[in-house]
């Protein structure tokens, strides 16, 4: 082995670790929004959505 194997390696495992982290974040935030879409649908809202009287 030499040292620009050690190297090239180590910066090819590192990328596919962030990108495998953003892919993840990405989707999960697709379900997510899916999610409370699902929610707000069935007629369940968010606390940060107030209604214009502030209660």
């Amino acid at each position: 082995m030499t040292h620009a194997f050690y190297v090239y390696g180590a910066y090819g495992f590192a990328a596919l670790v962030a990108a495998a982290v953003t892919l993840w974040t990405w989707a999960d935030g697709r379900a997510r929004r899916k999610e409370l879409a699902a929610l707000e649908a069935s007629g369940i809202r968010r606390r940060s959505a107030r209604t214009t009287d502030g209660k």
